[in-house]
């Protein structure tokens, strides 16, 4: 037995600590059990389901003893007489979550019980808690003597939801993941001698695919499910194949080197899909959040969608390429194409030039409405007759040129051919003005610069447009 002293001395314990303490009752809980029972009653979940009631009725069968002064300061309250009086107060609304699992835990023969919940103070605060009871020894068989601990972590609970909203609400796609498996995985190979991945996804592809399926995602953010057409968390995450495949496996077989090499955090552009099957050019951010470098286990992800901006950088390397008005390479792309073609020679290679006849006549007699359609029905011609082994350019206003690299005078010539079948087809299909042109070819030789063909050729051309500027005197 304690002593007069030591019982003050606890006393003084309890009333002062630095934590909320309270000294309850459930002996009134403990009877309300028994009446159950006595009932028949065997599964108080089942029961609490139909009589949601039965909750406030335990609420209020709660008789506090004591609490200290933190307890007092924490709940508002101005004595605890006040406070005592005002109990309603605190147990209600939100308490009613937690204080079901109290019940049950007490229903099931457990004489403490530690959770989250919600209690409040007298001005009305909710203020989330950590709580803690135990029945205390001797008192198993009452319940009429439990020690109660709460704590206020509605600071905590209030910075977690911030920082849950910035990552909710985040203008890009955030994804939590879980690496672990794939660290256990490179600890194997590792074991198993394997040091350089790079050779070894070379050897076994497979196993970049393998490492894809160990990676498990912990949460996704609303921009996530905007972004690739999902419609819940549940289903973006039930359908990851078909987000992250094809060209996706080039991009990720690079992030495991990565790792592999210590490499935590990283940069990288690539290629994921939506639920609908567009491709979507990405920006994907990497990073081992700090203090899981060992384990992987806490790994954050973001992802840009950067399609517009693809879209543009293509359409601005199309300018600087192409000419806009037939779609075909312009003069530009063409001579820096000569360089390299003359710098890698692997003759033979033909080059035709064509030339449209009467462009000016059209010009000056219908307008340069009718000089445009020309131009364009020509480079639809040579679109026609061109795979992707021939070089097409438009090199000046009326004037193109084709490369056939490893063609010799024979293919050239047949090409030709082709090509002024292909115009005699043209004009069926459209009314006048009609689509004339000159041509003409060369072949290089391996003492013959590149240059000195296009000029061979450009002479061939108007050699030709000389015959049919004859020709057509004659029809006059």
């Amino acid at each position: 037995m304690f002593g007069s002293d030591s019982k003050e001395y606890l006393i003084t314990l309890f009333e002062y600590a630095p934590i909320s303490l309270w000294e309850q009752d459930f002996s009134q809980i403990k009877s309300l059990f028994d009446d159950l029972r006595r009932q028949g009653v065997d599964s108080l979940d089942s029961y609490l389901d139909d009589h949601p009631e039965f909750i406030d009725e335990c609420m209020r069968g709660i008789r506090v003893l004591n609490v200290n002064q933190q307890t007092v300061s924490m709940f508002k309250a101005d004595s605890k007489e006040t406070f005592l009086s005002n109990l309603n107060l605190v147990f209600r609304d939100g308490m009613r979550h937690h204080f079901r699992a109290e019940l049950l835990s007490l229903w099931n023969g457990e004489i403490e019980w530690s959770g989250e919940g919600i209690n409040y103070t007298l001005d009305g605060e909710a203020l989330d808690i950590i709580l803690h009871w135990r029945i205390l020894p001797e008192h198993e068989n009452k319940w009429d003597k439990v020690l109660v601990t709460i704590e206020n972590i509605t600071a905590r609970k209030r910075a977690e939801k911030r920082l849950e909203s910035l990552f909710e609400s985040s203008p890009i796609s955030l994804w939590e993941e879980d690496y672990s498996e794939i660290k256990k995985y490179f600890d194997s190979l590792r074991a198993q001698g394997v040091v350089d991945l790079q050779e070894y996804l070379k050897e076994n592809p497979e196993a970049a695919l393998h490492c894809a399926s160990l990676i498990r995602v912990l949460n996704v953010n609303q921009k996530t499910l905007e972004l690739f057409g999902a419609s819940s968390k549940q289903q973006l995450i039930q359908n990851l194949g078909q987000m992250f495949r094809d060209e996706m496996g080039t991009h990720f077989a690079k992030e495991l080197v990565d790792l592999w090499n210590g490499k935590l955090a990283y940069e990288r552009e690539g290629i994921n899909y939506s639920l609908t099957g567009d491709p979507i050019n990405i920006q994907l951010n990497f990073r081992v959040m700090p203090g899981y470098e060992n384990d992987f286990s806490w790994v954050m992800v973001a992802i840009q969608d950067i399609t517009a901006r693809k879209k543009a950088e293509e359409y601005l390397r199309y300018l600087g390429t192409h000419d806009v008005m037939t779609g075909l390479y312009n003069r530009t792309y063409f001579e820096e194409t000569l360089v390299k073609l003359e710098a890698n020679r692997q003759d033979p290679i033909s080059i035709i030039i064509v030339d449209l006849n009467y462009l000016k006549h059209v010009n000056d007699t219908l307008g340069h409405q009718a000089g445009d359609k020309l131009i364009r029905r020509i480079a639809e011609v040579l679109q026609a007759s061109s795979d992707a082994e021939q070089f097409t350019a438009r090199i000046g206003g009326d004037e193109f040129i084709i490369i056939l690299p490893g063609q010799n005078e024979e293919a050239a010539s047949e090409y030709m051919k082709h090509i002024q079948v292909l115009v005699e087809m043209n004009n069926k299909y459209y009314r006048e003005p009609e689509l004339s042109i000159s041509i003409g070819a060369a072949t290089s030789t391996p003492e013959m610069s590149l240059e000195k063909t296009i000029n061979l050729a450009d002479d061939a051309m108007y050699r030709n447009k000389g015959e049919h500027h004859r020709r057509r005197k004659d029809d006059l």
